[in-house]
């Protein structure tokens, strides 16, 4: 039997037709629990249904961080995963003046996971943004620019020749963590150690005030962006 929180996944696969016949989709492992549980999916989501489609793991290592977790990488590969590694240096393409910052580490790690799609001939760049990820981008949008705005579940770039999908959009990060503990690879996955991420952590807090940390709450707020009613907005 499968986990119940693939059933979560399939949900957004279907509803944003994100694996189409055919697909050749790069995953972005970053050797946390979020892109971990992504793979986990692919992997599983491959031997179990009859479709089409090809997936790789890309890690991007980046000046100040750790090489991927061996233990890891073992499980990847008794998944029948194959994991990628691409060196970066990020820490160089800081301008003159400018601290470096999660919010441009990960800019320039997503840049570079485009180009290697790009490059490879892949068709999608899947990411594992999860339901928590997309409200805290919401809130912050909001907050700190004025705009309705968050994380597609799927977009086509003008930029680069591929698709991002989100296949954990529906998911909640506690779930995630309690599937990771269950499955016992938790304990392999690691969180980058500079984490200078201060406005997303206080707007992750805010949040978790918001709904008292019920994950019904934050479905229901994600699914309020699909049932926006014009007549009574400004």
């Amino acid at each position: 039997m499968q986990p119940k929180i693939f059933s979560l996944i399939d949900k957004a696969v279907y509803d944003y037709d994100m694996i189409p016949e055919g697909a050749k989709i790069l995953v972005g492992a970053s050797g946390g629990k979020d892109s971990t549980l992504l793979i986990e999916y692919f992997a599983n989501r491959m031997k179990r249904r009859n479709e089409h489609f090809d997936f790789t793991a890309l890690y991007i290592h980046t000046d100040f961080a750790d090489e991927f977790s061996p233990s890891l990488r073992a499980t990847f590969e008794n998944w029948g995963v194959n994991l990628q590694t691409l060196d970066v240096n990020t820490l160089e393409r800081v301008k003159p003046g400018r601290k470096m910052n999660c919010f441009w580490c990960s800019m320039q790690r997503r840049k570079e996971l485009n180009e290697y799609a790009a490059r490879n001939g892949f068709t999608h760049v899947a990411l594992g943004h999860h339901l928590d990820d997309a409200l805290e981008t919401l809130l912050m949008n909001a907050l700190n620019k004025g705009t309705l705005e968050t994380m597609p579940p799927s977009m086509q770039y003008e930029k680069y020749p591929v698709k991002i999908i989100r296949p954990l959009y529906y998911v909640p990060v506690s779930e995630i963590i309690a599937h990771a503990e269950s499955e016992g690879w938790k304990s392999q996955t690691c969180t980058c150690t500079y984490q200078d991420n201060s406005g997303r952590k206080e707007v992750r807090r805010r949040l978790d005030v918001l709904t008292n940390g019920d994950n019904a709450q934050k479905k229901r707020m994600l699914l309020a962006l699909k049932n926006i009613r014009p007549d009574y907005l400004p």
